[in-house]
């Protein structure tokens, strides 16, 4: 897909029947195009909530991932995490509504996230994975800027972009699945059921249920049924804890109550609380493979997103061209630096935006409504400390779930293509590192394309991620060859 300088436009008649601009519009409707692309303000506001209801989880979300220590034993204030989540959100998504034009909104990535507690946290401390966001930021936008996003998108190959989102999809799953107290580290297993076998205690039941309601409400096409879900799950969970039915001991995080009143001042504490140094025990080579999982992570999820998006609200033709593409990627390139800074970890284009296209969203007012829900967030912490981390768990599993969907994409009859994705898919959970699976991915692609005499299909751009990767498995025989760390 070539991104042109041109960009194409949408007319009234391309909107569709009875979609003629009035006369005299309204500065909103000539500024955000409303009528030109065939909403009302009434629609825009509606996928707007939309939107913010099937997202809003990641308030709950972000904070669960980002709980672990970093490298140096310190952790992140649940609180602080909820306000830099929101804020980052808030700015985020309200940049693509009023720059962008679009309806598409910004959050936390899951998969990002996933990279900082697993890959990056536990090498350096927490200031500088939020400088490593800074960087894969930066490298987004440049990518944006000098048309390089083609090349590198074009490079990694269609069934291995499926095969990550899905290997980033089992992961998240395990860790919500883990999180929750289903699964447990065995004594004679890795992993066993609950602590002993089976399930202990009321908390991980709990989280059964919740779980079987979200998909149950999925399966009826419940717009926000993962927010319900987490509602849901915590009003039971409350008075569960009221009627002293479940020992508060038995809560992951601590009781499902209100502590203090429901309004509360935001917490900024990590904001701008961001490093670039004291990366020289963790190597260069390090640095840039976890840059490069972060621009993974972020960069592709996003471009698919944006497209997709954009083609089910009408607004990109058949070369996936719309309006505002390339300030929308620039701003989700933006978005991991902005999350960097606010402490909240990298921002991405969610998939949920979709919802509120279902609901008649076409123009960048339906950001700014669910940009600004975000906002009001930021002044209701105390309210979505009181989740337990057994239903919060929920989300992350069900994520999980959805980004499996991919596997239809994958023709998994030619050998040359499944077997990597396989690799990628699997290696991801199994060694609990993202990077393991995409770099085991692209080394079994290119070798077996050779293998079959295809190598010329394979691209100068994989064949030097295969060098790299390939530098990466065998890094700690080279560096103690070499005598180093």
């Amino acid at each position: 897909m070539t991104q042109q300088s041109a960009e194409p436009t949408t007319t009234a008649e391309d909107a569709g029947a009875g979609s003629r601009v009035p006369a005299g519009r309204s500065w909103l409707d000539r500024y955000f195009h409303i009528s030109r692309r065939g909403s009302t303000v009434a629609r825009e506001v509606r996928g707007g909530v939309t939107t913010f209801m099937a997202m809003a989880y990641i308030l709950l979300l972000n904070p669960l991932i980002l709980s672990g220590e970093d490298a140096a034993g310190d952790t992140l204030a649940a609180r602080a995490l909820i306000t830099a989540t929101a804020f980052a959100a808030a700015l985020t998504t309200l940049l693509m509504g009023f720059v962008g034009k679009v309806p598409l909104a910004l959050a936390a990535g899951l998969s990002v996230s996933g990279v900082l507690a697993s890959q990056v946290a536990p090498e350096m401390t927490w200031p500088q994975a939020m400088g490593m966001c800074v960087l894969y930021g930066s490298v987004i936008m440049l990518l944006v800027v000098t048309g390089l996003r083609e090349m590198i998108m074009n490079a990694i190959p269609l069934p291995l972009k499926h095969g990550i989102t899905m290997g980033i999809g089992l992961f998240i799953a395990l860790i919500g699945l883990y999180k929750s107290g289903f699964v447990h580290q065995g004594e004679a297993t890795p992993l066993t059921l609950g602590p002993a076998g089976e399930l202990a205690g009321w908390p991980v039941l709990l989280f059964c249920a919740t779980l079987l309601l979200i998909f149950m409400l999925q399966a009826r096409n419940v717009p926000g049924a993962i927010l319900i879900g987490i509602v849901g799950g915590t009003a039971v969970a409350a008075v569960l804890n009221a009627t002293g039915v479940i020992d508060p001991g038995q809560w992951a995080n601590g009781a499902p109550e209100l502590r203090g009143g429901a309004v509360s001042m935001p917490d900024f504490s990590l904001f701008g609380h961001v490093e670039f140094g004291g990366w020289g025990e963790v190597g260069a080579m390090t640095v840039g493979l976890i840059v490069f999982t972060l621009v993974l992570a972020g960069f592709f999820d996003a471009m698919a997103t944006v497209i997709g998006v954009g083609t089910e609200a009408g607004l990109a033709d058949d070369r996936g061209r719309m309006p505002g593409l390339s300030k929308a990627l620039f701003i989700d390139g933006a978005g991991g630096a902005i999350g960097g800074v606010a402490g909240g970890g990298g921002q991405t284009v969610f998939i949920e935006s979709a919802t509120g296209v279902g609901e008649g969203a076409r123009t960048g007012l339906a950001s700014v409504v669910t940009g600004g829900l975000f906002a009001a967030c930021l002044f209701f912490t105390p309210l979505t400390a009181i989740v337990p981390q057994e239903v919060a768990s929920v989300a992350l599993v069900v994520i999980g779930a959805m980004m499996l969907t991919n596997a239809r994409h994958v023709d998994w009859a030619d050998r040359a293509t499944a077997v990597p994705v396989f690799l990628t898919v699997v290696l991801m959970p199994f060694t609990y590192t993202i990077t393991t699976g995409v770099a085991a991915g692209v080394v079994a692609y290119t070798a077996i394309k050779a293998a079959q005499g295809r190598a010329r299909e394979v691209g100068t751009f994989m064949w030097v991620l295969t060098g790299v990767f390939l530098v990466y498995f065998a890094l700690g025989p080279i560096e103690g060859r070499l005598g180093v760390r």
